[in-house]
């Protein structure tokens, strides 16, 4: 699903689908449990989580996003993650928080999920984008229908490898806000919550989920990875680009039509982001649609964009921009008759580098070569 600009959220406090499960018996936290028969060493000198146990090939990373019920299915779907647990975090330290203490609105806890997963196999940069995609970053306290302080997003780490790969993926996304509140900051105390939270929307597959269902499915569906593509910066930018490139890229600009590298290119092979080398467009789906400029039906993976709202020059259009690189790429474009999709990305050549298929393997892209007919 196509996420554009911020939702508008009710400003009162109201009785939210996340808040209609209430378990009427008292819960007892597992951290109380745990105090009680054995001592557990926190995961570091100033993070509480004694639940959490470091395994072999396992990074933790914590994600508040509105109801935990939504994130943690997120989190659960994406290849990689081994374990996804709903919890509170970030509170009065003076609190062991249950349901009934957070949803006053006024311990400090978020719900947040803890997400356990093996870097060999997803990054946790595809995590955080992942997260970025079904959030609104631009609303504090609340997110969907659900509002109130222990519904404000975070991002809470606990190591200096994961703060900077959180503050480089949260600098290239608040490029495209003009408002951002979402915190981040690193983990200071992780409270599990009560049972009947955990795996909620797999116990009630129908349950409410302030996400919606096929955007899930979208989202988990991780045929490119960003890890493998950061973002230079922008000094290594600039010295990369050409005049045209930069402009393209960096300040939206639009090359000429009909004039410009790729327009006409027929050969076979594979077109990815010029700054970040990140796969965007199969040479099997480039069509001619006689506007002059490289016309795709559909990329490869829906995951490496990013679609905001263009109003410029007098016009309601979509922008789109690759995902690690918030790279202008073009507009795209719905409802085209030539498009076997219907749907026609209108990219500008000084945006793209192509790779032709006989060089994908030595570039490291043979992964993708089942793509390219």
């Amino acid at each position: 699903m196509k996420k554009i600009f911020a939702m508008i959220v009710l400003g009162a406090l109201v009785a939210t689908a996340c808040n209609a499960v209430v378990n009427t018996e008292q819960t007892m936290l597992t951290q109380q449990n745990n105090s009680q028969t054995e001592v557990i060493e926190p995961m570091t000198a100033t993070a509480i989580d004694n639940t959490y146990s470091k395994q072999e090939g396992v990074e933790v990373i914590y994600f508040a996003g509105g109801c935990f019920w939504g994130i943690e299915k997120l989190m659960q779907a994406i290849p990689g993650v081994v374990e996804a647990t709903s919890g509170y975090a970030n509170g009065l330290a003076e609190i062991v928080p249950s349901y009934e203490q957070v949803i006053k609105g006024d311990t400090g806890y978020r719900e947040t999920v803890r997400v356990e997963y093996q870097p060999d196999k997803v990054s946790l940069d595809a995590l955080i984008f992942a997260y970025y995609h079904v959030i609104d970053p631009t609303v504090a306290n609340a997110q969907g229908n659900d509002v109130g302080t222990q519904y404000q997003t975070g991002i809470y780490y606990t190591s200096d490898e994961a703060k900077n790969t959180v503050e480089r993926i949260t600098a290239i996304v608040k490029e495209r806000f003009a408002n951002f509140v979402v915190e981040i900051e690193p983990l200071e105390r992780f409270y599990d919550a009560e049972e009947y939270h955990q795996d909620y929307l797999v116990k009630n597959p129908m349950g409410y989920c302030h996400i919606p269902r096929d955007e899930i499915s979208g989202v988990t569906n991780i045929i490119v990875d960003p890890g493998n593509y950061p973002r230079p910066t922008d000094e290594m930018i600039k010295a990369l680009l050409t005049d045209l490139q930069y402009n393209v890229t960096q300040n939206a600009g639009t090359e000429a039509a009909f004039k410009n590298e790729y327009w006409d290119n027929h050969e076979r092979g594979l077109y990815v982001d010029i700054v970040t080398g990140e796969p965007l467009f199969s040479s099997s789906d480039k069509f001619d649609s006689g506007t002059g400029w490289p016309s795709f039906s559909k990329g490869i993976d829906e995951n490496t964009f990013v679609y905001i709202v263009d109003e410029s020059f007098g016009m309601a259009r979509t922008e789109v921009r690759s995902r690690t690189g918030n790279t202008h790429l073009g507009h795209v474009f719905y409802n085209e008759g030539l498009s076997p999709t219907g749907t026609r990305y209108c990219i500008n050549s000084a945006a793209l580098r192509f790779i032709p298929y006989e060089q994908m393997e030595a570039e490291g892209y043979g992964y993708l070569m089942d793509y390219v007919d």
